[in-house]
C-alpha cells in the first residue's frame, strides 16, 4: 500500500512539474555582427539557442545541423543563436564562425551572464528551444538529434512534417 501511495505521489509531482511554464529569461545581448537582441522581443518566433565553444568537438560537429535548421526554417520564423562560453577566446569564436561559414548569429558571453540566465549552463553543447510565446519547451545537453529537432521546430512553426 505504501509503495502504491509513493508511486502515485511521484507521478503527480512528475506531471505537475512538467506542466508548469518555463519562461525564457528576459535578457538582451549583442551579436558579433553588432546586432542588439532583446529575447523578449522575439516572441512570435521560434528561437533555438545553443551554448558552445570553439574548442568543443561535439559543438563543432553540430554546426552543420544548425546550418541546416537555419537554412530550412529561418524564413518560416526560426531564430538561431550560438552563445559562446565565457572562457572561449573571442578571436577563436570569430575565426570558427568564418571557417565554418556560420550563417546564424553568434554571441560572445564574455561575463557568463547569458549562461547564468539560462540556469548556469556549464556543460556544452547545451541547446534550448523556445516557443512563440517565449517558453522554453525543450532543453538538451550533448549533441541533439537532428530528426527530433526538426519535428519539434516544424510543430512549433505549424509546418507540415517532412
Amino acid at each position: 500500500m505504501k509503495i502504491k501511495i509513493f508511486f502515485t505521489l511521484f507521478l503527480v509531482i512528475l506531471f505537475t512539474s512538467q506542466s508548469h511554464a518555463n519562461p525564457a529569461p528576459n535578457i538582451s545581448f549583442k551579436t558579433i555582427r553588432n546586432t542588439d537582441i532583446q529575447l523578449q522581443n522575439l516572441q512570435g518566433k521560434v528561437v533555438l539557442i545553443t551554448f558552445w565553444a570553439s574548442n568543443c568537438k561535439s559543438c563543432l560537429s553540430e554546426i552543420e545541423d544548425f546550418k541546416s535548421l537555419y537554412q530550412d526554417y529561418h524564413e518560416q520564423g526560426l531564430e538561431l543563436f550560438a552563445i559562446s562560453m565565457a572562457y572561449d577566446r573571442p578571436n577563436y569564436v570569430v575565426a570558427a564562425s568564418k571557417n565554418h561559414q556560420i550563417p546564424y548569429d553568434i554571441v560572445l558571453d564574455l561575463r557568463g551572464n547569458i549562461a547564468n540566465a539560462f540556469g548556469q549552463v556549464q556543460l556544452i553543447p547545451t541547446t534550448f528551444l523556445i516557443d512563440t510565446s517565449g517558453e522554453i519547451v525543450y532543453q538538451t545537453t550533448g549533441v541533439f538529434d537532428l530528426t527530433e529537432m526538426k519535428t519539434r521546430i516544424q510543430s512549433l512553426l505549424n509546418l507540415p512534417k517532412g
